[in-house]
């Protein structure tokens, strides 16, 4: 008898969205391709990416 395998999972690419396998054997989860996770890191730099935050700089000096 044949053994079966078990099924990888997939989730999709935050960047692309294609399927992308969320297991050790690929090293680029949660993207698809190291180039998928390199777009997304330059959409990062470009601050086209953000979290939001409603607090001032720690340098803001409201007397000034």
């Amino acid at each position: 008898m044949a053994r079966q395998e078990t099924p990888r999972k997939t989730i999709p690419c935050p960047t692309c969205k294609k399927p992308a396998v969320w297991d050790k054997s690929n090293p680029w989860r949660p993207f698809c391709s190291e180039r998928c996770r390199l777009i997304d890191l330059g959409d990062w730099f470009d601050e086209r990416n953000r979290i939001p935050d409603d607090r001032p700089p720690d340098d803001f000096d409201p007397g000034h």
